[in-house]
């Protein structure tokens, strides 16, 4: 069985569904996870994705914010939905496949602006979420899985623009880092992302505020596919999507793609 999976924070579904619908049509994954729905699963404009054969829908929505979606042209069964560090924020679904596989879709908190959890209460709750990921794959160990989703934190040093001026930025201090590794450990995930593409500067997101994103290219990358090390070894084909970018109204975030032979 042969599959390509794709994640995209599209910051709001409705908003984009337009794009949504031209990345299934010229794309054609076998499954999309999406983040930052921002709308309730009822609302979600599903007649459209059914028709270009998106039919199996798991999901977690909230109005106008947060929200995540596996849209998927392959039988899938709801496999669960955390509630990590008890925002109660829907940040987190998973799905299983036929097959057995589990795909956990996720939408860590951003962090706001101040990489400090005394001074900012956003950042202490993404550092509590990823505590509370660590702390769930210590107690379970994943087996056949698959982890991808907008984590919001570019791990590398070739995952962001400039290493040194962004050390003191969200989504690339050294404590984020730190905890998304832990996260990373506990589950013995394997970035299939990096493991395709092992070297050379990657990103998947590339900030609204940039006059022109395309020359500046000051990206990050927060957008991941990991597996566990069972599966691992059967991904390839890992590549980003970069010109959606450039799509009218698009998100700022751009669809990561991993292929798995299982």
């Amino acid at each position: 069985m042969a599959f390509t999976i794709a994640t995209w924070n599209i910051n709001s579904v409705r908003l984009r569904e337009a794009l949504v619908q031209r990345l299934m049509t010229d794309e054609m994954p076998d499954i999309l996870c999406l983040q930052e729905c921002k709308s309730p699963v009822e609302n979600i404009p599903l007649a459209g994705f059914h028709a270009l054969g998106y039919r199996h829908l798991v999901a977690r929505g909230q109005k106008g914010y947060n929200g995540v979606a596996i849209l998927s042209k392959l039988p899938m069964v709801e496999a669960g939905a955390g509630d990590y560090a008890g925002l109660g924020h829907a940040r987190h679904v998973a799905g299983q496949l036929e097959n057995g596989v589990t795909i956990h879709n996720f939408y860590v908190p951003a962090g706001g602006d101040i990489p400090n959890r005394e001074e900012n209460v956003k950042f202490g709750q993404k550092l509590d979420y990823l505590t509370a990921m660590r702390d769930e794959f210590h107690a379970a160990r994943p087996e056949r899985a698959i982890l991808v989703g907008d984590l919001n934190i570019a791990p590398r040093e070739d995952d962001v623009w400039n290493h040194k001026q962004l050390l003191k930025i969200v989504s690339h201090t050294p404590i984020e880092v730190d905890h998304l590794g832990q996260v990373q450990d506990a589950g013995r995930w394997v970035d299939v992302t990096r493991q395709d593409v092992p070297d050379g500067r990657l990103y998947s997101w590339w900030s609204y505020r940039s006059a022109d994103w395309d020359a500046a290219d000051k990206g990050r990358r927060l957008d991941h596919v990991w597996a566990t090390p069972d599966i691992a070894g059967a991904a390839h084909g890992s590549r980003i999507l970069r010109a959606a970018r450039g799509w009218d109204q698009p998100s700022d975030h751009v669809p990561v793609f991993a292929t798995f032979d299982l």
